[in-house]
């Protein structure tokens, strides 16, 4: 709940998330970007190579719990403060990782820090704004992550990285410069003083699970895990299928930064939607397209042009559930126990963001094609569309009387 003593900027606060999304979304791409040249620097085997890529999302899983309590105990500007310093500094200290293991630690304490900003600014943006706007706030703010995320892919494409040193300490200088900004102009959010005894460990899983909360709890979880499921096989693997297919690594990279920015409009498109039309017939059309996308990956002909428009077809779909899902989240939550809320579904989320590149792993050691793999995302995204369709008819926290 925002303090009332705090002057109120919709607009400086949503440019302030945003900026930070941006910033969380090109250090997520960071890692990949890197690793060409990190891998044979540290004598890298594959092995290692592929915990180096899971430790960040290993971290953002711890993070994304313990940044949602620390959201609801002592307010979300102290929290997302506290995590982009973390993820910053550690960032930086990737940079100067001398063996795997000292890497693997400090890509693990990023991801912490990454993942307790995230529940931070859904809180924020959902706060900042009215119930009337709060899909169009959470994302706005969310669209920053896919244009985080092009940025990176563009980055490594035009080779302007250097060594593989550089990414880390821009994407750690980057939130330590953002933090002073926050801390002078992000005012001060905070539960209400008379609900600070509230909340323990019991009041918060009496919160998600407890008085009828358990079942849109649950179809939340289901919402993230198969959508971030689906999201990250296609971040970690697209550019491998396709170059798989016969285009060239750099075609796939253009595929990729399509998927992005495309993502990143949808992101907007979605939230207004959500706010100004019939939220089901939302949640339908977007898994729909979803579905449609994932339909011609697979069976589109294998050239460049093709899958430009296949890398955004997919992207604006993905993305947009993505952002339904974040706008969904705060609005099932009282607001002294929203940032717990919100950070337990980003976690379900996470565990999918790890069994997406797991899975996809499993089916190319398995002998499946690429069409094949991408034909296996279908049920797991109507899997997905199932949860989110009968969650969004359930009513939300302001309509049964809460904050």
């Amino acid at each position: 709940m925002m303090n009332e003593a705090a002057p109120v900027r919709p607009r400086a606060i949503l440019l302030l998330c945003a900026v930070v999304a941006i910033i969380e979304g090109f250090d997520l791409q960071a890692a990949g970007v890197a690793a060409p040249r990190l891998a044979p620097a540290l004598g890298l085997t594959p092995g290692q190579l592929g915990l180096f890529f899971s430790a960040a999302t290993f971290g953002l899983i711890f993070g994304a719990l313990a940044g949602g309590r620390i959201a609801d105990l002592y307010g979300r500007k102290a929290g997302l403060v506290i995590s982009l310093t973390l993820f910053g500094l550690f960032s930086i200290l990737t940079a100067f990782a001398y063996s795997f293991e000292t890497l693997f630690a400090a890509r693990f304490l990023t991801g912490v820090g990454l993942g307790g900003a995230l529940p931070n600014l859904v809180a924020i943006a959902a706060e900042s704004s009215g119930p009337e706007r709060r899909a169009s706030a959470v994302s706005t703010m969310y669209a920053g992550m896919p244009a985080g995320g092009a940025v990176a892919a563009m980055v490594s494409m035009a080779g302007l990285h250097g060594d593989w040193h550089t990414i880390f300490i821009v994407g750690g200088a980057a939130p330590l410069l953002v933090v002073p900004l926050l801390l002078a102009f992000l005012p001060r959010l905070r539960v209400a003083p008379d609900h600070a005894g509230e909340q323990g460990a019991g009041r918060a899983l009496g919160v998600l699970f407890g008085g009828g909360n358990g079942a849109r709890t649950l179809l939340l979880w289901a919402g993230f895990f198969f959508s971030l499921l689906v999201l990250y096989l296609l971040l970690n693997w697209l550019p491998a299928l396709l170059v798989s297919r016969g285009l060239t690594p750099g075609e796939a990279g253009a595929v990729q930064i399509a998927l992005n920015l495309a993502g990143a409009l949808a992101s907007l498109a979605a939230g207004r939607a959500m706010d100004r039309s019939d939220r089901p017939a939302t949640v339908a059309i977007a898994f729909a397209a979803l579905l449609a996308a994932l339909a011609y990956l697979g069976l589109m002909p294998a050239s460049v042009g093709f899958a430009i428009a296949g890398g955004a077809f997919v992207g604006a779909a993905i993305i947009a559930v993505q952002a339904i899902l974040y706008g969904l989240a705060p609005t099932f939550y009282p607001a002294a126990l929203r940032g717990t809320g919100v950070g337990a579904a980003v976690a379900a989320g996470r565990l999918g963001s790890v069994a997406g590149p797991l899975l996809a792993g499993v089916l190319v050691a398995g002998g499946r094609s690429p069409v094949q793999v991408l034909m296996a995302l279908i049920p797991i995204a109507l899997a997905g569309g199932i949860a989110t369709f009968l969650l969004v008819r359930m009513p939300r926290v302001e309509e049964i009387g809460g904050r």
